[in-house]
């Protein structure tokens, strides 16, 4: 016999629409991990983070009779998980994005070999630069801010992301294009 954790999303998916709730929890422990990441993502805060993605999913459990199966259930999800981000975000009228070299400093990011003599010159220009990059981020509109928080960040195609935001994948380059040009315009002096 075939162990839940060996199913589809689609199937588990099937299973809970035929009142067989319980093939949900699967659903559960396989993006709890994403959930959170997004959601912390978007809020910088482990416990709000924490909230939100344990809200997506009772908003997908409440919901899963409504999935229809235009999408896969990830993006479905996602598009639940996102859009809680963005009201929570605009209820507190702000999104916290993390400082761009964050990923590369964690396991797995990109590396680079770094000169050990202190130079503070250096130190102020990078800071300023990053600095002035979040402020960027975070003046952007959400759709832009979504989408390249979604790219960057969460690793997603833009078939995916089109998905989530319910939107065309030539949107989404719409949107990315504009986010990079604006960062790249916000940092042209450091370049």
């Amino acid at each position: 016999m075939e162990s839940s954790q060996d199913l589809g999303d689609e199937e588990l998916v099937t299973l809970c629409q035929q009142g067989q709730r319980q093939y949900f929890e699967t659903l559960v422990r396989r993006y709890m991990g994403k959930a959170f990441h997004i959601a912390y993502d978007f809020t910088r805060n482990k416990e709000t983070a924490k909230d939100l993605s344990q809200d997506a999913f009772l908003r997908a459990y409440a919901n899963i009779s409504r999935f229809d199966g235009r999408s896969s259930f990830y993006t479905w999800f996602y598009r639940i998980v996102v859009n809680l981000c963005l009201d929570h975000a605009r209820r507190n009228g702000r999104v916290l994005w993390e400082s761009l070299d964050k990923k590369a400093g964690e396991p797995g990011g990109k590396r680079q070999l770094v000169d050990t003599q202190y130079q503070p010159d250096q130190e102020a220009i990078a800071g300023e630069a990053h600095r002035r990059a979040n402020a960027t981020l975070e003046s952007m509109p959400n759709k832009q801010r979504t989408a390249f928080l979604l790219r960057n960040q969460e690793g997603l195609p833009i078939a995916d992301i089109a998905k989530v935001m319910k939107t065309t994948e030539g949107t989404v380059r719409v949107y990315l294009h504009r986010a990079v040009a604006a960062l790249r315009q916000s940092l042209v002096e450091f370049v």
